[in-house]
């Protein structure tokens, strides 16, 4: 699938719907995730805050856990936003889950336009590095 195929404005129009859904009662920032599958269909996530911080789930990864409870598929472009429509991209560890199940096409939205996860996350580690 190529840049143009992806519908920028619902994935980002649902992101901003689910950060509604957050639970942020310590930072405050309600966050959320909208991604496009392989399939054609959208599946969201926002993040999960707890008490020990450390604990806390980004958007990107109850998307994930959200994509593979609905059947999977492979992620092929990713939203995130703010409840307030902002736009934020994946930290670290988003980007790592992101390219495990999107791999290197996986197209995200930046504040530089849609990039792949190559561009992303270069010379990421995934399934490809692991002993067969």
């Amino acid at each position: 699938m190529v840049q143009e195929d992806v519908d920028w404005e619902r994935l980002r129009a649902e992101a901003v719907r689910v950060a509604d859904r957050a639970y942020a009662p310590y930072s405050g920032l309600r966050v959320g995730a909208a991604a496009l599958l392989a399939d054609g269909g959208v599946v969201t996530g926002c993040n999960v805050e707890n008490a020990s911080y450390g604990l806390s789930l980004c958007a990107e990864a109850t998307l994930v856990g959200q994509s593979r409870l609905t059947g999977g598929g492979r992620l092929v472009a990713l939203a995130c936003r703010a409840a307030t429509g902002e736009l934020l991209m994946p930290c670290g560890r988003c980007r790592q889950l992101v390219f495990e199940l999107g791999g290197n096409t996986c197209l995200v939205d930046t504040p530089l336009g849609a990039r792949a996860m190559s561009e992303v996350l270069p010379e990421a580690f995934g399934p490809a590095d692991l002993p067969s």
